[in-house]
């Protein structure tokens, strides 16, 4: 999988440039690409890219792949490699690294939404301390939400897989 930091990429970017951001809705609206294509990663398919490219007239050899910070690109990359015949780049540090470089995107007027990472957190956090408030004053079988919660991080910080970040990314509110 090809890597490009976004100061090499976007300092030069021609009208070609195919930029796929695979962020949800409400992270781009805050702040994005202009020209960018947008098809959240729960959402990705050879099919769709396929489909979005053909509707935005990009025909480039290459599709460069944007997420917030660098790892829903490459699990876009990863879910799309052999079944694409474009070559797949992952932009270096996603958005992060793209606003730290000062390079123009475009930004929403209405407040900056929630992040898919801000939303698990606090949401493990609620499970947990729910499942410690009842697990005292309700029932000791409550800690196991607790627990359940834990094995999850555990989980996704291990697999780098965050189910209940997949969740979440399908949430009305993340459309």
């Amino acid at each position: 999988m090809k890597r490009i930091h976004p100061r090499d990429l976007l300092t030069n970017a021609s009208a070609e440039l195919c930029v796929l951001d695979v962020r949800t809705a409400p992270e781009v609206a805050a702040a994005g690409l202009p020209g960018a294509l947008h098809i959240p990663l729960h959402e990705l398919t050879p099919e769709r890219l396929r489909s979005e490219l053909e509707k935005s007239g990009k025909q480039g050899s290459c599709v460069y792949l944007l997420c917030q910070g660098g790892k829903r690109a490459e699990q876009a990359a990863q879910q799309l490699t052999g079944k694409v015949d474009l070559e797949l780049c992952v932009i270096e540090g996603g958005m992060n690294e793209v606003q730290k470089c000062n390079i123009a995107v475009t930004q929403s007027a209405t407040t900056k939404p929630m992040s898919l990472e801000q939303q698990v957190r606090i949401v493990a956090g609620t499970l947990v301390l729910v499942g410690v408030v009842l697990g005292t004053w309700v029932h000791a079988g409550f800690y196991g939400l607790s627990a359940f919660v834990g094995a999850g991080l555990i989980f996704a910080g291990v697999t780098n897989a965050c189910l209940m970040g997949k969740l979440l990314a399908r949430a009305p509110w993340n459309k």
